[in-house]
């Protein structure tokens, strides 16, 4: 939301949600801030001509301003990855002994599990309001916190692969599969109340959200469900298609 605290970020309406259509990995692993966030304009490019309005004024990073500079809102997924790759880079610089599967699974455990259990987003043209629950497919283990990683020495022993989600058509919930030799799940350090925490879960080693909450019942409408049971879990190979034109603008969440 444009501050340096976490209490008021909230999940962008457009961030990609999980688990992955064929395979059903469960994403995302963490989330970053990804919103309006302020990098340096490339001279040679186009985009303030496309999108003024994304201009930084200079009082945003000058005391006494005079003159508008080349800083620019940008915001995409995109600009979290490079938040998410700057983190690493500081850890490894720390702790340069640990390895990929550690560092995944180190700022997994750390992130903040401190958010809102939804939030909403309306469309301005059409006035529609759109709603994000924030479970294990939409923030996966939480905020990224360099600072809490970096003060955490605990090592992970196993692999850090992403487990995937299984339905149960029979009671409409869907369960996490724990690869073999991954270090979720093993004990209370590594277990999944502590890596993802027990917010997104309907309890802490039990089912992630019911279908009604995760799922829906309807298709693959945008925010109004993560996806579709017959978009996801259907049982034809067919991809359920359908189109929504969403404008939304002003939005200031990260």
């Amino acid at each position: 939301m444009g501050t340096p605290t976490r209490n008021d970020d909230l999940i962008a309406s457009y961030s990609s949600k999980g688990p992955t259509l064929f395979d059903h990995v469960v994403k995302p692993d963490i989330v970053a801030p990804g919103n309006r966030t302020v990098s340096v304009l490339d001279a040679k490019g186009s985009l303030q001509f496309t999108y003024p309005a994304n201009d930084v004024p200079a009082s945003y990073y000058q005391r006494n301003p005079s003159h508008s500079g080349s800083p620019y809102y940008i915001l995409s997924t995109s600009m979290a990855a490079a938040v998410v790759s700057g983190g690493v880079a500081v850890l490894l610089h720390a702790q340069p002994n640990l390895t990929p599967d550690q560092v995944k699974a180190r700022l997994m455990k750390t992130a903040s599990k401190s958010f809102p259990a939804y939030s909403t987003a309306t469309d301005p043209t059409t006035g529609a309001t759109y709603t994000s629950e924030y479970d294990i497919f939409t923030v996966g283990a939480g905020y990224l916190d360099v600072a809490a990683a970096l003060a955490d020495y605990d090592v992970a022993t196993g692999n850090a692969l992403s487990p995937t989600a299984a339905y149960d058509s029979s009671n409409g919930n869907v369960y996490l599969i724990l690869g073999s030799g991954a270090v979720w799940g093993s004990g209370a350090v590594w277990g999944s109340g502590a890596v993802w925490g027990t917010n997104v879960f309907i309890s802490g080693s039990g089912p992630v959200w019911g279908s009604g909450a995760v799922w829906g019942t309807s298709t693959n409408q945008a925010f109004g469900a993560v996806w579709g049971s017959g978009a996801v879990w259907g049982s034809s190979t067919q991809q359920s298609v359908e189109t929504i034109n969403v404008a939304i603008t002003g939005e200031r969440g990260e």
